[in-house]
C-alpha cells in the first residue's frame, strides 16, 4: 500500500491534503508532515493543505486558501479521519483520486485507495513509516517535518502514557529526535494553558461526577459554563482527561455543549467504548471515541451505557 501511495504521489502534479474537523495534534501533524515530505521531496509539485484552523494549534502549521477549481485533476489525501462526514472541507470529494490514510477502525471505507493501520499509535506514526519506506526512493525528512510528526505521536499517545504506545512508537520518536524535532518549543506550544482554561480545569476537577462505585466518571460543560469561564468548545475539549487518573476510574464521558448539539468524548482504560459511541452518531478507537447527541436526556443514556460496559468488563490479567 505504501508503494501504491508513493506511485500516486509521483504521478500527480497537484496534491491536496485534508484531515478531520476540529483538528488535534495528530490530525495536523500527519497532514502537515506528509505535505512537507512531498514539498521537500518533489519541489516541482503543487501541495496544499485544506481545513479549518484551531487558533491554539496554528503554531504547528497553517492551512492554505483553496478555490473550487483547484481540485480539478488533483490527488486528494485524507489523514486521520475515520468517517467521511468528519473530513474538514467536503470539497475533498471533488478531487480526481482520493487516498485515505488512517489508524481508526475502517468502518467507512471511502476513497479509491485505503491504508488503514489500527496498530499504529497515530497517523503521524504511519507517515513516519511511509517516509522510512520511501527514503530510498527520494523522500526527504526535514527538521520541520520531524517536529510535526513528533507532535502528532506525542498528542495521540498522551506523551507516551497511553496503551497505544509501542516499541515501534519509541523507535520512530527516536528517529524524529535524531532528525531534529524541536521538542522543547513543541511542548511549550502544545501544553501552554490560558488563565480561563486553567480556571475551567479547576471547575472540572471540583464538579465531575462518579458512577458505579467510582469506576465511571462524567461531566457536562454547558453553554452557560463555557460563557462564564470565557472558554471555547475546542479549548474546553482539551480537558477531556482532567480527572482520568482518579483511583478506580475505568471509563469516563466528557460532554460539551455546541451551538446545535452536544459533543461527547468517551475514554477508557480498558473497556471497549467505540460500540457505545456508534449508537450515538459516532465511533472511534476501542478506548477513545466520540459521539454527538442533542438533549440532556441523551447524556444520561450515554452514562447508563458506559456503566453497563464497565460492569460487564473483565480486565485482562
Amino acid at each position: 500500500m505504501k508503494e501504491a501511495i508513493l506511485e500516486n504521489i509521483k504521478q500527480y502534479n497537484k496534491i491536496i491534503i485534508h484531515r478531520h474537523v476540529r483538528p488535534d495534534p495528530d490530525a495536523l501533524g500527519s497532514q502537515g508532515g506528509l505535505a512537507q515530505i512531498i514539498k521537500d521531496s518533489f519541489p516541482e509539485k503543487e501541495v496544499y493543505m485544506a481545513g479549518e484552523e484551531i487558533g491554539s494549534l496554528t503554531f504547528l502549521v497553517r492551512m492554505d486558501e483553496l478555490t473550487d477549481d483547484m481540485y480539478e485533476g488533483a490527488l486528494v489525501i485524507v489523514c486521520d479521519t475515520a468517517n467521511s462526514p468528519r473530513i474538514s472541507d467536503q470539497r475533498y470529494a471533488s478531487g480526481e483520486k482520493i487516498i485515505k490514510i488512517d489508524h481508526h477502525p475502517n468502518e467507512d471505507p471511502y476513497g479509491d485507495l485505503l491504508w488503514v493501520d489500527t496498530s499504529s499509535s497515530s497517523v503521524s506514526e504511519m507517515i513516519m513509516d511511509f517516509y522510512l519506506f520511501g527514503r530510498e526512493h527520494g523522500l526527504v525528512l526535514s527538521k520541520k517535518t520531524a517536529t510535526l510528526l513528533y507532535s502528532g505521536i506525542v498528542g495521540d499517545t498522551g506523551r507516551f502514557l497511553y496503551s497505544n504506545t509501542t516499541e515501534r512508537t519509541f523507535r520512530y520518536a527516536a528517529e524524529l529526535l535524531a532528525a531534529g524535532a524541536e521538542v522543547h518549543e513543541l511542548y511549550e506550544g502544545l501544553y501552554k494553558t490560558s488563565e480561563p482554561l486553567a480556571r475551567l480545569a479547576g471547575y472540572v476537577m471540583e464538579n465531575f461526577q462518579t458512577h458505579s462505585r467510582g469506576r465511571v466518571g462524567s461531566i457536562h460543560l454547558t453553554k452557560e459554563i463555557l460563557e462564564r469561564y470565557n472558554v471555547s468548545v475546542s479549548e474546553a475539549s482539551l480537558l477531556v482527561n482532567a480527572f482520568s487518573h482518579v483511583e478506580g476510574m475505568l471509563a469516563w464521558a466528557f460532554f460539551v455543549d455546541e451551538p446545535d448539539q452536544i459533543r461527547v468524548r468517551i475514554r477508557s482504560k480498558g473497556p471497549v467504548v467505540n460500540g457505545l459511541a456508534r449508537q450515538f452518531n459516532g465511533g472511534g478507537h476501542p478506548r477513545s471515541s466520540g459521539a454527538t447527541i442533542y438533549t440532556p436526556e441523551e447524556t444520561k443514556e450515554v452514562i447508563r451505557g458506559l456503566i453497563e460496559i464497565v460492569q460487564e468488563y473483565t480486565p485482562v490479567s
